[in-house]
């Protein structure tokens, strides 16, 4: 008994510190009245807007949740710590923490409510509470908290639920250019709009429990979400549509000196900001210097720095289905770079094929009639894109190849392979690759791949690494004149697996009779990811269904294939039943 009044002593020695408070919600960008929506009903953010600060151009780094809450929770580069795919887990380095954990260690009681999904193992404890039940009301006396409560009501999910009673007339809202004005549309955005409108309750009723409290001018708010809208060329796309959040912040009088300068109620900073400074922000703001090896650059505190020069942006595997793209944008201009320009932007999803506008703009699209910028959604990628959002906010005329603009494509292009390098993006390794190599995938030769990629320049020196040879494989195989059957057959028989599967894929394809004979059942025995390597045959079970049709003799052995097993890693373990659900289905039809 005689302790917890020395502890309340201890605690009343301590100097003051703010309580922090992140309210994050889900699948939107600023559809906000006070970033100027005409469709926003958003009465509660906008009162907090005019209480606090907002930021213009801030973006979160991936355009799904579980690699941009990576980049959230370490300030770190996830491709540069090999957690880029969509719900993979791989270990962290030992360096690595997760920034509450620092939090903690200087005396903050931090509670998260509840989501987590990181695709970065844990290094250990992070969280005082991380359930439903978390909350800032459950702290030790006398100790600050940060606090962060995910709302869901904004979630793709929540967009496509019917029956659905309508706030906004879907006659009347705004259609973006990069999506096909039909009803489906219509009803969906409408229907994203209503569900901002529930979300912006749901913040209210929160501020309005911590002014109950007594703790609002003891807090530091944050409102942000964890990417763009649910809807497809927006989530999981690194377009500024994609990548684009809100993000305000009030801070109450008595914690002003945190702010930057030029501080004002109901103002806007044009400062670059983007997901990765909001870890060094939070640990500055509690007056912990951001360690060295975070990439973000913190914005408010004592600890605010330069902010960095772009905002940058990453797609690799999506669900069960890969891909490489890279972004960044200087705040006016839009840069991406399409790595794998052969596959389509819409590339079949079966989580986003539940959604109307996707199976709605697909249709339209096969029925023939649609405008170039709206049918290339389903065609091969252009190698580069170029968007100047001063005159073209919906990214719908790609400038790349527009004579004029070469001067802002090389700037583009040197910056975005200087940040590439300087963060050794492991995203350029073959993802079975990267999870067999572990902690020693960090020593490949980006940089040959980068010149080979985008100059065309052959390295003699990365010749024999694996990954390099990968490359130099995709490259011959979609390139104007692809390899004769004997160069396939070559790779076919190669002995690093990834580059096997990409010659069995093309034998299969452009084979003769007896290579194809060959070619699909050496596919399937990569496909097995009980038998073998799970993460090879996710990419093994992708090449299968790219067949379609040519593995239609071989539909029973597909068929028997194990999709589910405790030797696969629960993160993924689903999407080997879509692909499987999706490739049987188009050899029935």
């Amino acid at each position: 008994m005689i302790l917890v009044p020395i502890l309340l002593a201890l605690a009343a020695q301590q100097p003051e510190r703010p309580n922090i408070l992140w309210i994050t919600s889900e699948d939107h960008g600023p559809h906000l009245g006070c970033y100027g929506c005409p469709d926003a009903d958003t009465p509660n953010l906008d009162a907090l807007a005019a209480a606090g600060m907002r930021w213009e151009r801030v973006w979160s780094n991936a355009p799904v949740c579980a690699p941009a809450r990576t980049a959230l929770i370490t300030g770190v580069w996830p491709p540069s710590v090999g957690a880029h795919d969509m719900r993979t887990l791989v270990a962290p380095p030992p360096w690595l923490r997760f920034f509450p954990q620092l939090l903690r260690e200087a005396g903050w009681y931090c509670t998260n409510n509840k989501k987590e999904d990181y695709n970065l193992a844990a290094p250990g404890r992070v969280w005082d509470e991380s359930s439903r039940r978390a909350h800032w009301r459950n702290r030790p006396p006398g100790r600050p908290f940060f606090a962060v409560f995910n709302l869901a009501v904004t979630h793709e999910s929540r967009i496509r639920q019917r029956p659905h009673e309508f706030r906004h007339d879907p006659a009347t809202v705004r259609v973006p250019a990069f999506h096909p004005d039909l009803p489906e549309v219509r009803r969906d955005w409408a229907q994203y709009h209503d569900q901002i409108g529930l979300l912006d309750r749901r913040v209210g009723a929160l501020l309005a429990e911590l002014e109950a409290d007594g703790l609002a001018e003891d807090t530091i708010v944050f409102f942000f979400s964890d990417h763009g809208p649910g809807l497809s060329r927006c989530k999981r796309w690194p377009y500024d549509s994609g990548l684009r959040v809100p993000l305000i912040v009030r801070i109450p009088p008595r914690w002003r000196a945190l702010a930057p300068p030029g501080w004002r109620e109901g103002g806007a900073s044009s400062r670059l900001v983007q997901f990765l400074d909001l870890a060094p922000t939070v640990l500055s703001l509690a007056g912990i210097e951001p360690p060295a090896w975070m990439h973000g650059r913190a914005f408010l505190g004592p600890y605010r720095a330069e902010p960095l020069p772009y905002l940058y942006g990453f797609r690799n595997r999506m669900d069960e289905r890969s891909d490489l793209v890279r972004s960044l944008c200087d705040g006016r201009f839009v840069y991406i770079r399409n790595e794998m320009p052969w596959l389509p932007q819409g590339q079949f999803l079966a989580y986003e094929n539940q959604t109307p506008t996707y199976r709605a703009w697909r249709a339209a699209w096969q029925a023939g009639g649609l405008p170039p910028h709206l049918a290339r959604f389903w065609e091969p990628k252009p190698r580069e894109e170029l968007y100047d959002l001063r005159a073209d906010p919906d990214e719908v005329v790609n400038l790349a190849a527009v004579p004029g603009h070469e001067r802002e494509l090389a700037r583009l292009r040197a910056a975005l392979d200087d940040w590439l390098l300087r963060t050794n993006d492991l995203g350029y390794l073959p993802e079975p690759r990267l999870h067999a190599l572990g902690p020693a995938a960090a020593d490949y030769p980006l940089a040959e791949i980068l010149a080979l990629l985008h100059r065309g320049e052959a390295a003699a020196a990365a010749s024999d690494d694996p990954a390099y040879l990968w490359w130099r494989a995709q490259l011959a195989l979609h390139g104007e004149t692809p390899p004769p059957p004997a160069e396939l057959r070559r790779l076919a028989a190669h002995a690093d697996p990834n580059v096997r599967l990409l010659g069995l894929e093309e034998l299969a394809r452009r084979g003769e009779e007896a290579d194809r004979a060959a070619a699909v059942p050496a596919i399937l025995a990569l496909a097995d990811p009980v038998a073998g390597d799970p993460w090879l045959a996710l990419a093994a079970w992708n090449a299968l269904d790219r067949l379609g049709p040519l593995a239609a003799p071989w539909r029973e052995e597909i068929a028997a294939l194990p999709v589910a097993g405790p030797s696969i890693p629960p993160r993924i373990a689903p999407n080997f039943a879509k692909l499987r659900e999706h490739l049987l289905a188009g050899l029935r039809d």
